[in-house]
């Protein structure tokens, strides 16, 4: 790999007191099981890239996006547990980003194609519910309720049939642009 793609890769510290210290774990790719390298985490500090980062072991439960900065204190500002168990790198995607929506599950109802950002499917596209979506191109961040709040999920290129697996609906989404890294 030549010494650009080398930059491109992330990096993320764990460490398992607030402000940086005690043990730390450096990770700079997926990690599906972080539990044997830290019994809990506090801050973290994201050298490079973005990342997900997910309070139970293989990418489940919820998921907080982190971008490139220092992070000392995160559990209380994000109202998480100390319980971080995996992590997801995500990639930089150069190009254009494109994603289908849909009312209802296994790509049913009124289907709208998105290119850009959205803080709110009922106000842009009268939608009530998204259930399913096809990410054709980027990666995307959607988000429990408008205006980019509440629980979100990461979703990379693929199709998500159904979203009443994870419980939850989508009512605004966003791209995940090269300016985050």
């Amino acid at each position: 790999m030549s010494s650009s793609g080398m930059n491109m890769m992330g990096r993320i510290v764990f460490f398992e007191e607030r402000n940086f210290q005690g043990r730390s774990y450096e990770c700079s790719n997926d990690c599906a099981d972080m539990s044997s390298y830290l019994s809990r985490c506090h801050s973290c500090r994201v050298e490079r890239g973005c990342f997900m980062i997910y309070d139970r072991s293989n990418y489940m439960g919820n998921q907080f996006f982190m971008k490139r900065g220092e992070y000392p204190d995160y559990m209380s500002m994000m109202g998480m547990s100390d319980c971080i168990r995996s992590c997801r790198m995500i990639p930089m995607h150069r190009g254009q980003y494109r994603m289908r929506i849909y009312e209802r599950e296994n790509f049913g109802g009124q289907m709208n194609e998105m290119m850009d950002d959205c803080d709110n499917i009922q106000d842009r596209y009268r939608m009530s519910n998204c259930m399913s979506c096809n990410v054709m191109d980027g990666h995307w961040l959607m988000y429990e309720q408008p205006q980019y709040r509440g629980r979100m999920m990461y979703m990379r290129p693929g199709e998500y049939r159904n979203f009443m697996n994870q419980g939850m609906r989508f009512m605004s989404m966003r791209r995940i642009m090269d300016s985050y890294y």
